[in-house]
């Protein structure tokens, strides 16, 4: 049985990358003993990148996934790529400029959710933008507003860190869960928290800047009904001219 991946990007999400032995291998895809690389979920798309080899081939990474069990990650491989032998010592590279946007969206996503104050029901970023669907029926948003007031909380500089709560604190505080369709991993003792300064906590597996000024001026885009109760909030990177 092979052991759960090391994640190293929980601890480490400026780490472009690190050292690795293959730990399995199956039809398309490898295992890595650890990893930069963090697997496709909570909304945020899965990092791609590469496998470098000692004699320096390499080998293309095209999305990254979450195993069947616990905190295996599965690096799937382009499709013309020969996997290499479990064993083999490896460099796994991330493509950093995506991720680092990844990171920068993510953390402007939690800055939104303490915005807008209303339980959330769906989300997805990408390097280019993101989106929140809020649980709203009869509020109306003002696109202007919250384009201030994010901008305004990105300027502060405001620090972004993780850290962890019990199961038991955290049924204690049932409001830290934003997210209405998706609930945190429980079980395991411990649930990881992402804390933006005096502004947002909440449960959160995913990626994030050091502070909210390395995210930049965002726009919101566009503010659309996605049901009775959906309201979705678009934002992208880029201030407006």
């Amino acid at each position: 049985m092979t052991p759960p991946t090391e994640l190293l990007f929980r601890a480490e999400p400026y780490a472009r990358q690190c050292e690795a032995l293959v730990a399995a291998v199956e039809p398309g895809a490898v295992r890595l003993e650890r990893t930069v690389f963090y697997p496709e979920g909570g909304g945020q798309p899965g990092d791609i990148g590469l496998l470098r080899r000692e004699d320096g081939a390499e080998i293309a990474i095209r999305n990254t996934r979450k195993g069947a069990a616990g905190d295996d990650v599965v690096h799937l491989l382009a499709p013309e790529a020969a996997p290499p032998a479990p064993g083999t010592r490896v460099t796994a590279v991330l493509d950093w400029e995506r991720r680092y946007r990844h990171m920068r969206m993510h953390s402007c996503l939690h800055l939104l959710s303490a915005v807008v104050d209303a339980p959330v029901t769906g989300g997805q970023l990408t390097a280019e933008k993101g989106r929140l669907d809020f649980d709203l029926a009869e509020r109306r948003l003002d696109k202007a507003e919250i384009e201030e007031r994010l901008n305004a909380l990105i300027a502060r500089d405001l620090a972004v860190a993780p850290r962890w709560i019990d199961d038991a604190a955290l049924a204690a505080q049932p409001a830290l869960v934003k997210t209405m369709r998706v609930k945190p991993p429980t079980g395991s003792g411990r649930v990881r928290l992402i804390e933006v300064d005096g502004t947002d906590l909440q449960p959160c597996g995913g990626t994030h800047v050091a502070r909210t000024g390395e995210i930049g001026p965002v726009t919101v885009r566009k503010i659309e009904n996605k049901g009775r109760h959906n309201r979705r909030v678009t934002v992208a990177f880029g201030g407006r001219p």
